[in-house]
């Protein structure tokens, strides 16, 4: 199943990335010859507008579009001139090459509007709880805590804490907090649920202690930290702002993520196992979907802003590697020699291929650890 819905969120956000290439063209009069879903062999073509045929194929891990006029080495006539994308001027090729790029920020901010106007988990105060149907949900765990040992992990959603004698009635982070510390020494039963559709609840048996807390160390606590949790829907324009600043903030956070793995990987440094391929994605999309349709779609949300910020690496394959040509040529007045572009190329595709070898490598170590 996880691995379904990953082709089926690969195909849509590659789609929705061609789109932006298809549209643009259109709209500076550049003629697209194909508009495909899916990678050839082609399976079967769903008709011819414009100029433009549409196809499914047979692979399906994606889309792609292809535009007239891309090479420099053939003969256009006066009519076909003022179509080839060859032949436009650079900042008409460089705004059809962006577009994808701009099509990919643009779904983000769509879906992560629809999460908000869903309903997304969000933290609210205690004095907010009145009216909401909250839970009382683990934010952090400390390494080596008796909450660890335990098992209790990030995002268990906490039904009742007890002891033999006694039961916390209300489900309050400081109500909580207050209960455990009044028990050190003393054995406290944790009851939470951790997959949300499955409803299975589950039982540990946890031992306040002192010292388990750095900042106050003569604190009994068990090592969690809990933040109370409501599914609130905002109206529909406060959607479209939340979402708008939902996606800055994850360009952001993707651009300097990205920014410091490139740096570590050119001094050595980089830390591989933190970057997930295709079997890594799968297995996130999946959790993502066990937990809830707000969280899958929150999840694509932030993979269609990835797939923006990776496609500016100028790279071959990429469009980040065909901008920074148009840019080149832009500057010089002139196409780029064919064999500088032919080296490039060779480079580029190699790195690609290099880093997917890796990725995936680590990918599939991972499920064996």
């Amino acid at each position: 199943m996880s691995f379904i819905l990953f082709v089926a969120i690969l195909v849509i956000l590659i789609v929705v990335h061609e789109l932006g290439h298809f549209l643009m063209a259109k709209f500076f009069g550049i003629r697209v010859e194909e508009f495909g879903i899916g990678y050839p062999p082609r399976a079967f073509t769903i008709g011819t507008f414009g100029h433009t045929t549409y196809t499914i194929n047979w692979l399906p891990f994606g889309g792609f579009v292809r535009i007239f006029g891309e090479r420099l080495d053939e003969e256009y006539t006066d009519i076909e001139r003022k179509q080839a994308f060859i032949h436009a001027s650079k900042i008409k090729q460089a705004a059809v090459l962006f577009a994808g790029i701009l099509f990919n920020l643009v779904f983000a901010w769509f879906l992560f509007t629809l999460t908000l106007l869903m309903g997304a988990p969000t933290a609210v105060d205690e004095s907010e709880a009145a009216g909401l149907e909250t839970r009382l949900i683990v934010s952090s765990v400390v390494v080596g805590s008796p909450a660890e040992r335990a098992g209790l992990v990030v995002g268990d959603h906490i039904i009742a804490i007890k002891t033999p004698e006694s039961t916390l009635e209300t489900l309050l982070p400081t109500q909580a907090a207050a209960f455990i510390q009044e028990r050190a020494g003393k054995q406290i039963t944790v009851s939470y649920i951790r997959d949300s559709e499955a409803q299975e609840i589950e039982n540990v048996i946890v031992t306040p202690a002192h010292g388990v807390l750095s900042d106050t160390p003569g604190t009994p606590a068990v090592g969690i930290s809990m933040a109370l949790v409501a599914d609130k829907s905002l109206s529909f324009w406060q959607a479209i702002i939340g979402g708008f600043t939902s996606t800055l903030v994850a360009l952001k956070t993707v651009t300097l993520g990205l920014g410091a793995f490139i740096v570590s990987a050119v001094t050595g440094n980089a830390d591989w196992a933190q970057i997930a391929g295709p079997v890594g994605i799968a297995g996130l999309i999946g959790e993502a979907s066990s937990i809830g349709v707000v969280y899958l779609l929150y999840f694509t949300a932030f993979i269609s802003v990835n797939l923006a910020v990776i496609n500016l690496i100028p790279l071959p394959a990429l469009d980040g590697g065909r901008l920074l040509f148009v840019f080149i040529e832009s500057l010089i007045r002139r196409p780029i020699n064919e064999k500088i572009g032919t080296v490039f190329n060779v480079l580029g595709f190699t790195l690609l291929i290099l880093l997917m070898v890796v990725v995936t490598y680590n990918d599939i170590a991972r499920l064996f650890v």
